[in-house]
């Protein structure tokens, strides 16, 4: 059994979450990760797919708000060049069971979801989902992620790899 786990990160934060999720799915499956615009369109061999991004704009982002995080930080972006909506407006969709993540405030809360939005896009190009889609916490714009958010998100790749072997 094969997963993917594709993210998009502003800050690092959702990447260190699709980080903790592959550990998690590692234990069951063969797990590779790659940023969204790295990914290849091809789920070939794929047997879950994960896909996770930041909430931004009560959604996945989208250039503007990708620039504007970039605009707001002294330090460097880690996704720079397209996120997972235009991933998955590319993607070679084939019914591959799917789960989606997303990092979103703590406070205040906020409607909308980057995860929730994944979702319904997977699901109309074609594929399954398997899983709820599930939100992890960031204390701020820029992070830290939530106490106890890597762990949770190792736990819930566990869970995913569990129910697919």
């Amino acid at each position: 059994m094969r997963a993917l786990v594709v993210y998009e990160s502003m800050f690092g934060n959702t990447q260190k979450i699709a980080e903790a999720i592959a550990g998690g799915l590692a234990l069951t499956m063969t797990t590779d990760i790659v940023e969204a615009g790295s990914a290849g369109r091809s789920l070939a061999g794929v047997d879950l797919l994960v896909v996770g991004g930041p909430t931004h704009a009560f959604g996945m982002s989208r250039e503007s708000t990708r620039e504007s995080a970039h605009d707001r930080t002294s330090g460097t972006v880690v996704s720079r060049a397209g996120g997972i909506r235009e991933w998955i407006a590319a993607l070679d969709a084939d019914g591959t069971p799917f789960a989606t993540f997303d990092t979103k405030a703590e406070r205040p809360r906020l409607p909308g979801s980057a995860a929730h939005a994944a979702r319904r896009h997977l699901r109309r190009r074609g594929l399954r989902p398997v899983a709820a889609a599930t939100s992890f916490h960031v204390t701020g714009m820029e992070g830290p992620l939530a106490d106890g958010e890597e762990e949770r998100a190792r736990r819930w790749g566990e869970e995913l790899g569990r129910a697919r072997t």
